[in-house]
């Protein structure tokens, strides 16, 4: 059966016009160029499909609207209607730069995909396009915008897609674009690429919530308009002119709440939530005052971000009530101007007006667009590029201050290492101490939100090694990294690697003459800490190319107990210390070197594998279980199953290796859980006992 609802071929020139007609905010000049990129692109893709049968230059066409949504400039616009031409046509760079000018070229080749004939799997091909996209981003912040709107499109139209590739396209919307959207400030189109993915990695949970929603429509409908009024006739009395909208929340806000509290949708009650549009910042502080007068706060709910404005620039004032019936509501109070920067975040500054861009601003006033131009200068490899973009920058966030006032925005975890860094290498480089809220507290110690933190430097004193184990940031284990490689002896780190040359046994006094390369395989012995399975280079004497690579024929991996040996033009090779080939290995006794794990210590480690019921604070009481018989957590994850319930992997570090029962029987008593197995990599095969 054909979708009705599909453009066919005979549509194009409604389509065009009516893109024409949502870019009417522009000059005639810039919309007959704009109309003309539309023609060109039509041109190009002419005889191309879309897996849902629409003619291929729909897609650009409605990325385009997308961006004309948010009032993009013209040129923004054209790239958005030529996307695809270097990808999916034969036109080449230099082509596109005659017919539409430097600008929109290189928009567009920021958001091409990057094609890597050799590239070992397609992976290590997506994250290379992403790490392009972000670096293009970098100079030029309007390249992530194009590719969030051609996102946001994709994800309308996913039902086309084989099912196995929907989850997977839906998963990377959820991890990495989704929250680009969210640190850009574009919360719009953010709750937008949520709910999509939602729809498609928990189906049944997008449905019930969409059902429910429905559902109450009617009622919600005669308390939001019972809440509008009593706004407004308050208002009036203060003489305050005011717009009041009212809203249910978007689908995976309500989807987090019931994960987070544990809860059944019929058990969520604040799914509502009313925004209050104000005239000025004063008049925000005085509608607060209103609303706290007709509903009771709720404790603990309240959050100025107009005094403490996120990085990006997001300002609103935050309170929740409980109304009517003993219905939590929600409310944002905000001006004009605070609301079109909610909406519209970083995108609000290249907005179009009169022929030109209203308040351009530069790629390098944005910290997270910082964040990832220091990045660029350091030599991740594609999986360790994303695994930082993710961990760093997507993931929560924590504000705390300067003894100025300034607020830093640091990854959820960070430590006051990783402020003092963020404030200057220097600072970092020297810090000895820290103070939060005027207390002292351990350097290695996580910060907390809104904190105020000052750091204590001495000219003495330098970083340690163990810092590396606490530090969140990419900076801060890179700077530390750079120190110890410049001013320990006898120590070398390259990226993950760290290694440290131990004290080489005096040989025996009958030596038999060698070349100098035999003698530095021979007699050099370095004590090697990995922190993952990437390779990277290392020094060993004056050789400074030598390699460190993971053994094929039995894969380690972080937790594993490991050796190595050098090898000839190789570099030192790692095996499971269990690796049945050793025993095949030619001069292995000599040849071999100590390595371990960062994260594994001297002491006894266990990994565990975890399965059980959906509880929000189960991974608490895991690590309660865990301190409780002396255990150390050294890492620890907990990711929800397509079923609903959780599967975790906890990394444990004991005093004793007979410790790990008793671990182990305290967490099967925990109510939720309802498997615990030993593994034996983080490959997370299971120990048959």
């Amino acid at each position: 059966m054909v979708d009705q609802s599909l453009i066919t071929v005979d549509d194009i020139d409604r389509e065009i016009q009516l893109l024409r007609d949502k870019v009417s905010y522009m000059t005639v000049e810039h919309q007959d160029e704009i109309v003309r990129a539309a023609r060109w692109s039509e041109e190009q893709h002419i005889g191309q499909k879309r897996r849902s049968g629409e003619p291929y230059v729909i897609h650009p066409i409605r990325v385009a609207e997308i961006l004309a949504g948010l009032f993009m400039d013209h040129h923004t616009i054209q790239a958005g209607l030529l996307h695809d031409v270097l990808e999916d046509t034969e036109i080449s760079r230099l082509k596109l730069k005659e017919l539409f000018g430097p600008e929109v070229e290189m928009l567009v080749n920021g958001v091409t995909k990057i094609n890597i004939v050799n590239a070992k799997n397609r992976n290590v091909q997506e994250s290379e396009t992403i790490r392009k996209m972000f670096f293009a981003m970098v100079r030029d912040i309007r390249v992530i915008l194009i590719k969030l709107a051609d996102k946001r499109h994709n994800m309308s139209t996913l039902q086309y897609m084989p099912e196995d590739k929907q989850k997977r396209i839906a998963k990377e919307c959820l991890d990495i674009y989704a929250p680009i959207a969210g640190k850009l400030g574009i919360y719009s189109l953010k709750s937008e690429l949520e709910d999509l993915s939602l729809k498609f990695t928990a189906p049944d949970i997008y449905y019930q919530i969409k059902d429910f929603i429905d559902h109450k429509k009617g009622a919600r409908s005669d308390f939001l308009k019972h809440i509008e009024e009593d706004i407004y006739r308050e208002a009036t009395k203060e003489k305050l002119h005011v717009k009041v909208i009212t809203r249910a929340k978007h689908f995976y806000s309500i989807y987090r709440k019931m994960k987070t509290k544990g809860k059944d949708l019929n058990e969520i009650f604040d799914f509502l939530g009313i925004r209050i549009i104000c005239s000025t910042q004063v008049e925000c502080y005085t509608m607060l005052g209103i609303v706290h007068q007709l509903w009771t706060p709720l404790a603990g709910r309240f959050k100025d971000y107009i005094a403490m404005p996120k990085e990006n620039h997001y300002k609103s004032l935050h309170t929740s009530v409980m109304a009517y019936g003993g219905k939590p509501l929600e409310i944002q109070i905000r001006t004009e101007e605070m609301n079109k920067t909610a909406e519209y975040g970083i995108a609000a500054h290249w907005l179009y007006k009169e022929g030109k861009i209203a308040d351009q601003e530069k790629a390098s006033d944005i910290n997270f667009v910082n964040q990832l131009k220091d990045w660029n200068e350091q030599k991740l490899n594609s999986g360790e590029f994303m695994n930082s973009i993710k961990k760093e920058l997507l993931e929560d966030s924590i504000y705390v201050f300067t003894p100025k006032g300034d607020s830093i925005e640091l990854p959820k975890g960070a430590t006051a290492i990783d402020f003092a860094y963020r404030i200057h290498t220097d600072v970092g480089t020297h810090c000895m101490g820290a103070k939060a809220d005027g207390v002292i507290i351990p350097l290695t110690k996580s910060l907390r939100n809104t904190q105020k933190i000052s750091i204590m430097t001495s000219p003495s004193a330098h970083p340690h090694l163990n810092w590396l184990r606490f530090v969140k940031t990419y900076k801060a284990r890179s700077k530390i990294r750079h120190w110890l490689n410049k001013n320990e002896t006898g120590i070398f780190i390259d990226r993950n690697i760290v290694a440290q040359k131990k004290v080489a046994p005096p040989p025996p006094k009958e030596t038999v003459d060698e070349t100098k390369d035999e003698a530095d395989e021979h007699t050099h012995i370095f004590q090697n800490k990995v922190l993952d399975k990437s390779k990277v280079g290392i020094t060993i004497d004056n050789e400074r190319n030598m390699m460190i690579n993971l053994a094929k024929c039995c894969n380690p991996t972080t937790g594993d107990e490991i050796i190595g040996f050098v090898s000839r033009g190789r570099g030192i090779i790692v095996h499971k210390s269990t690796c049945s080939n050793l025993k095949n290995i030619k001069e292995f006794d000599v040849r071999k070197v100590h390595v371990e794990w960062e994260t594994v210590s001297s002491k006894f480690t266990q990994r565990y594998r975890i399965h059980s019921k959906h509880r929000p604070d189960l991974f608490s009481e895991i690590e309660g279980a865990i301190r409780k018989n002396r255990g150390h957590l050294i890492s620890g994850s907990l990711d929800e199953t397509e079923r609903g319930d959780l599967l975790g992997f906890f990394t444990i570090e004991l005093e004793k290796m007979e410790d790990a029962k008793k671990i182990a029987k305290s967490i099967r008593t925990i109510p939720a859980v309802m498997n615990v197995q030993k593994v034996q990599s983080l490959q997370n095969r299971p120990i048959q006992e």
